[in-house]
């Protein structure tokens, strides 16, 4: 058994396992439609979200299995005190999956450590998202045709951002990825994600405040929102909020095949006229993250068509 806590759980053979059994469930649906009849996803969602949790829905539904679970703490047994790791250990004994959120950085470690099926982190707090990192990457494979040599952008949340943790820890595995971190200097990338990217040889990074000034350069930008339930100070949050926006004058300097990533929710920091824009892929990765999680969930039940 098998859990999914880290990107770093899988090698990068199994990641692109996972990336070719998406690319062919886009090209052969019906193929995956009773792979998992019978099978049972339990989604624990501690944390408020929209995608990721229906999308782990649909794609459960759509592999023939069934879904069964909450969307906040406040409708479990979490209000009454119940630790998370009694709360895994039960709901193991109705599930064959769990996919599981929690605000707090390491929940699902712990539960891991007792749940009797396997757990998919689904984002905790700061720390991770595998989830959408395969979603990223497959996104930047089928929109760049390849995984390796590139620029890629990174903008905003820097800081807080999960997302663009786990991304820069998946990338860093491929051939020749130059990094731009872009963001104000309270939200830089943390030290030690820079300490680490410094030492792997053929990968390479830059900082700036000005996202300008790097477009032009990119291959991938990776845009992301400031969160606000990150913040402990209110005032500091409305102060970063609008730090970045991008829009149609600031695309005017980017590559014709720039590829815009953003794992959403966006609140303003894309602007709404970019979504016609070619290069704007965000929507396609909210399709790419239901396939890429039916490919991870047959995985780990070790399912096979």
């Amino acid at each position: 058994m098998r859990h999914i806590i880290d990107i770093k759980d899988l090698s990068v053979e199994e990641i692109n396992e996972i990336l070719d059994t998406a690319d062919d469930m886009i090209s052969n649906r019906e193929k995956y439609s009773h792979v998992c009849d019978g099978k049972k996803l339990a989604t624990l969602f501690f944390e408020p979200s929209t995608r990721t949790r229906l999308s782990f829905e649909a794609a459960m539904l759509e592999l023939g299995g069934s879904v069964l679970g909450f969307s906040t703490a406040e409708s479990s047994s979490a209000t009454k005190g119940e630790s998370v790791s009694d709360t895994v250990r039960t709901v193991g004994c109705y599930a064959d999956i769990i996919a599981m959120r929690h605000p707090k950085e390491g929940a699902p470690m712990v539960a891991s450590l007792k749940s009797p099926v396997p757990v998919i982190n689904a984002g905790d707090g700061g720390h991770n998202h595998p989830t959408q990192t395969l979603t990223d990457l497959l996104t930047i494979r089928r929109e760049k045709g390849r995984m390796s040599n590139l620029t890629v952008g990174m903008c905003g949340d820097l800081m807080f951002g999960r997302t663009v943790h786990s991304l820069v820890n998946a990338l860093v595995r491929y051939d020749n990825i130059n990094f731009v971190f872009i963001s104000p200097d309270e939200l830089k990338i943390p030290d030690y994600l820079k300490h680490e990217i410094s030492n792997i040889e053929g990968i390479s990074f830059v900082e700036t405040d000005c996202l300008e000034s790097a477009i032009g350069d990119l291959d991938i930008l990776y845009m992301t929102r400031v969160q606000k339930e990150r913040f402990f100070n209110e005032a500091d949050y409305i102060r970063l909020k609008d730090s970045y926006i991008l829009d149609m004058q600031k695309l005017a300097l980017a590559k014709d095949d720039l590829a815009i990533l953003h794992p959403l929710p966006r609140v303003n920091e894309i602007s709404r006229e970019v979504d016609d824009d070619k290069r704007a892929c965000y929507f396609k990765q909210v399709e790419n993250g239901k396939i890429v999680r039916k490919a991870l969930m047959m995985k780990l039940l070790e399912v096979e068509v």
